[in-house]
Formats: structure tokens, sequence, C-alpha cells
């Protein structure tokens, strides 16, 4: 790992919504944390929390040397907005069959 890196994976507990054009796409109350080093909190959803059927498999993949190759999916209008690490690194195993999003948002507790 570069010296001053740092990811930590934690369970959270927040309740955390993806909405796009209108609709629910995502929506959890079980997220894992991914924080990184330079990078702000990112909310990985499990695939059961998930409208994967309004997923499309997009060819693009991206290379990060600490969490592995990462795949993508588009949704209706915007291409390659949600991504997930189908072989994570071993340090970020818990990632894997999880999905992460540019727009999710946590909702507050009533």
């Amino acid at each position: 790992m570069v010296q001053g890196h740092r990811i930590t994976v934690e369970q959270g507990t927040q309740h955390v919504r993806v909405e796009h054009g209108g609709q629910v796409v995502a929506e959890s109350t079980r997220p894992l944390l991914l924080r990184e080093t330079g990078c702000p909190v990112r909310y990985y959803l499990p695939a059961e929390d998930v409208r994967t059927d309004l997923l499309t498999p997009s060819d693009t993949h991206t290379y990060c040397p600490f969490k592995g190759t990462a795949s993508y999916w588009s949704l209706p209008d915007a291409a390659d907005t949600v991504w997930g690490y189908p072989d994570p690194k071993p340090a970020v195993a818990s990632i894997k069959d999880h999905f992460c999003f540019y727009e999710a948002r946590e909702i507050p507790a009533a």
C-alpha cells in the first residue's frame, strides 16, 4: 500500500437511497462504508437492495491498485454511474457483490 494511503470498510446502518429519473434505483439500511484517503465516503450497497433490472452492463473498466478492477453499469440516460468490484483485492473483499453509485445519499432518521 502507498505510504499514507488508507482504505477502510465498515458495516453501516445508515438509510441510503439512490433515485434516478424519479425512480428509486436502490435503497438500503445496510450499506458498507468505504473510506479512502483523498476520496469522499462511498456507500457500497448489497446487490439485493439494488434494482439490478434497471442496470445495463457497460464495457467500461477501471483499475485501482488498492481495490482491483471495477466494472461499470449504466442507468437510463446516465452512462457509467454505477460501479462495483466483482473480484476485489483481499483488503476490501467485503465489497464483492455490492454496487456503488455517484448519486447515493443518506436519508436522515425521522
